[in-house]
């Protein structure tokens, strides 16, 4: 492909052709490679009325495997026997992915990760004076300690480690700092990660928390774990992403606590389509693994839904039916940014309802192999807009046929 062409390739994708111009790319350092961490069932699991059975976790773990995912924090040992059995259940399986645990800086937590016979452990401790005080009830001497000991019984454990601080994004800036650095000094870190707890940073702010924190540890390497509060855990992520950040937190279709996590679908075609990054993800794999977790997770979401949604690829519109008519073979993304098939999703095509169009009768008449004449379309059309107002809602091409038998009866 030319250099000219990297927003449109091979019928894959087609974006626009201003995310390459050079003042639009001035400053981007994005890693070679991006590591996606997979937390659906961790903290995907802390969405309200979630709960995922052992059964869930595996089957799910397996379908992340098989997408490429290079990380999957399987769960929280300590939480209960149940959780325990499901996190050794998912190293047993012997999966290509690194199976992580989470705990909290205690030392029985980390002892019960490495139980569990994982690769790392995420370690979190809460990085802000004001929830170290009213959320937790402990003094910031408290926070230190515990850090230092849970982190040096991860390291002795033979544990990769990653120091996780809660609420990093409202913290005072010089006590976060000199907490990180105390335990990168004194305890033990391989990673840092960046941790927006309740999704209220904001872009541009990002480059300089990277560069605030590279200050201090000019060496270690910095993970991203931002949620969704805002509608920008996507976008800070990529912004995380352009200043060097290798690895992020993400849980399928988004879900998590509260308004959720990154959401793995969004950021992956992204980071391909709209920066041109090489990520290694099974795209393909995107729209079943979807409908699995949300299956066993009881969690809908809208048919509208980027990457994932029900509807994504339907069109009811008369004006974009008659694009899909002419372009749907030959020239899928001039009607869609990016094809069906590269996400999993169904093969495109015209639903009726109130915003059909005569190009939208066209194509049901040739679905149904009758001959018609343009009268009978027109008619047929007012019937299909009537039946849709009427019902609020699509109706199917067995309804169209039925309209259209009423019309010659």
């Amino acid at each position: 492909m030319s250099e000219q062409r990297k927003w449109e390739k091979d019928g894959r994708f087609f974006t626009s052709p201003w995310n390459w111009m050079d003042s639009a790319r001035e400053g981007l350092a994005f890693p070679s490679t991006v590591k996606f961490h997979d937390v659906t069932l961790r903290d995907g699991e802390q969405q309200a009325g979630v709960a995922f059975s052992e059964e869930d976790k595996l089957a799910i773990a397996r379908r992340l495997d098989a997408a490429g995912v290079h990380r999957i924090e399987a769960g929280m040992p300590i939480v209960s026997p149940a959780d325990q059995a499901a996190v050794e259940r998912i190293v047993a399986e012997g999966l290509n992915a690194e199976i992580f645990a989470f705990a909290r800086c205690m030392v029985a937590d980390v002892e019960k990760a490495a139980e569990a016979g994982v690769k790392g452990v995420v370690v979190e401790i809460p990085s802000s004076g004001h929830i170290i005080d009213r959320g937790y009830g402990w003094p910031l001497d408290r926070a230190i300690s515990a850090s230092v000991e849970a982190t040096l019984a991860a390291k002795e454990a033979g544990l990769y480690t990653v120091f996780f601080t809660i609420d990093s994004s409202r913290a005072e800036l010089d006590w976060y700092l000199d907490l990180v650095a105390e335990v990168a000094t004194n305890g033990h870190m391989d990673a840092l990660a960046l941790v927006d707890t309740f999704g209220v940073v904001a872009p541009q702010a990002i480059p300089e928390w990277v560069r605030k924190v590279r200050e201090r540890l000019p060496d270690k390497p910095l993970e991203a774990h931002f949620h969704d509060d805002f509608g920008l855990a996507v976008a800070n992520t990529i912004s995380a992403l352009s200043c060097g950040v290798e690895v992020v937190h993400s849980t399928v279709t988004g879900i998590g606590e509260r308004a959720g996590n990154t959401p793995m679908e969004e950021l992956a075609l992204a980071l391909e389509m709209l920066y041109g990054l090489e990520q290694p993800l099974n795209t393909e794999a995107f729209y079943g693994l979807s409908r699995l977790v949300r299956e066993r997770a009881g969690h809908n979401v809208p048919t509208n839904r980027a990457v994932v949604g029900d509807r994504l690829f339907q069109v009811e519109s008369g004006i974009i039916a008659g694009w899909l008519q002419r372009c749907v073979d030959q020239y899928p993304t001039e009607v869609f940014p990016y094809h069906w098939g590269v996400v999993g999703q169904p093969r495109a095509h015209v639903v009726y309802g109130k915003g059909s169009g005569i190009a939208s009768v066209d194509m049901a008449v040739e679905a149904l192999a009758v001959e018609t004449t343009e009268d009978e379309r027109r008619a047929l059309l007012t019937e299909i807009k009537s039946r849709g107002l009427d019902l609020k809602t699509l109706i199917s091409i067995e309804e169209v046929k039925e309209l259209l038998d009423q019309l010659r009866s």
